[in-house]
């Protein structure tokens, strides 16, 4: 978290942006001087602020993890490439869709996938839930031109369409709640505004963020935009993954063994207005993830 910090040196106060982070068992501090007054740009210095020290802090271990996993994705024959995608679709459609409740365990999960065993007392809807969500993450790895809400609505709609055709592949027409959380979700006369405001920024800042921030920040972004009645958090992690894609990095699977502090990231970003709570968690999770790129 970024915070001002007052020193005063004399009989003058001088005002510095100061970042508090942990490294290993210690606490550091990296800290930038505003001068003898708050500027009225503030956020936007906190943000550049903040994006300087991802900079200096991850962005060496996040390129060797792309340039190592380039490499042995190249190495590896055609029938491991796809036994190494049906691998992550079955794990990811497991993870994604148990964060929003779905009693499916990852065996069953794999069986119904791989091997279109239906799982016995489960849910049809769950079933069909997870054999769609499957279809349309194929559909994003083969989607070659770049995002827009066209293409967002049409997943969504793959995905829901099944279990839930009245409001699948349409932005909500009526106000939400999520259970549980203690943000509320914008109203419904304000999402074309927001989401126009969101691939505004996409195309503005697309070519400008490290490719992991961006999926952060679309993934960010987007779910708390929650343009539909269901179906948000499923699709912003498949945005986050279509980035990464896009851009070559390893895809990302949130663990449901992870989602209190996944959740909790994203509600403290949405409630205190600060995107690097959750761009900091998200490139830590990315790491942990990731490691075993960072040993080569």
């Amino acid at each position: 978290m970024v915070e001002i910090k007052k020193i005063k040196k004399g009989k003058k106060e001088y005002f510095y942006l100061v970042h508090s982070y942990r490294e290993g068992k210690s606490v550091k501090k990296k800290q930038f001087y505003l001068g003898d007054f708050i500027p009225k740009d503030i956020g936007e210095k906190k943000k550049k602020f903040m994006q300087e020290f991802y900079a200096e802090k991850f962005t060496e271990d996040l390129e060797k993890i792309k340039k190592n996993f380039n490499q042995e994705y190249k190495e590896m024959p055609l029938s491991a490439k796809k036994k190494s995608k049906d691998t992550f679709a079955v794990k990811f459609t497991y993870n994604t869709q148990r964060i929003e409740g779905s009693t499916l365990t990852l065996k069953d999960t794999e069986n119904l996938l791989e091997r279109g065993i239906t799982p016995a007392s489960k849910p049809l809807r769950e079933v069909k839930e997870a054999e769609a969500h499957k279809k349309v993450f194929f559909e994003m790895l083969d989607y070659e031109k770049d995002l827009n809400l066209q293409i967002i609505l049409k997943w969504h709609k793959e995905l829901m369409k099944q279990t839930s055709e009245d409001i699948s592949g349409k932005v909500r027409s009526h106000e939400v709640l999520i259970s549980q959380s203690k943000f509320k979700p914008p109203m419904y006369l304000e999402l074309d505004f927001l989401l126009k405001e969101f691939f505004d920024w996409y195309n503005k800042e697309k070519n400008k963020l490290h490719p992991v921030e961006l999926s952060a920040l679309v993934h960010l972004k987007f779910v708390t935009i929650h343009p539909f009645s269901d179906g948000n958090g499923r699709i912003s992690r498949l945005l986050m993954n279509f980035i990464l894609k896009k851009h070559k990095f390893p895809l990302l699977d949130i663990p449901y063994t992870k989602r209190n502090s996944y959740y909790n990231a994203l509600e403290r970003s949405q409630i205190k207005k600060e995107e690097n709570i959750f761009v900091q968690w998200f490139f830590r999770r990315y790491l942990a993830e990731h490691k075993k790129y960072l040993k080569r």
